[in-house]
């Protein structure tokens, strides 16, 4: 798997190269585990990234993974098919457990509920 990370102040952009599963989760840990303490914002691009599976979903969602920085904003930018495909079913199966609104931007949170007119 081929990573790029690039580094923006206090943001970084994460860019693999591949399939998300749990033969490649290692690496990814190790460069979120590598990131500068002072990196509050995480993105993960996944423009490459054709398929994932429940180990990807469940780090996307781990709050900080690896406990490498508590507090640290993750989102999720360039999704394939497949890929958001699994973060809707999951959001959709539990919703509280997986609320895409902390991953993707503008999304509103599982218990939005529009004012009636």
């Amino acid at each position: 798997m081929n990573i790029i990370t690039t580094i923006d102040g206090t943001s970084a952009r994460v860019s693999p190269g591949g399939d998300i599963d749990f033969d490649t989760l290692p690496p990814l840990r190790a460069t979120v585990d590598a990131l500068p303490p002072h990196v509050t914002d995480l993105q993960w691009d996944l423009t490459s990234t054709a398929f994932m599976d429940v180990t990807g979903l469940n780090f996307l969602f781990a709050s900080a993974p690896h406990d490498s920085a508590p507090g640290r904003r993750t989102t999720v930018t360039g999704l394939n098919r497949q890929p958001l495909w699994l973060l809707l079913l999951a959001a959709e199966v539990r919703p509280t457990a997986f609320d895409i609104s902390r991953l993707i931007p503008n999304t509103p949170p599982a218990d939005f509920r529009p004012v009636a007119p």
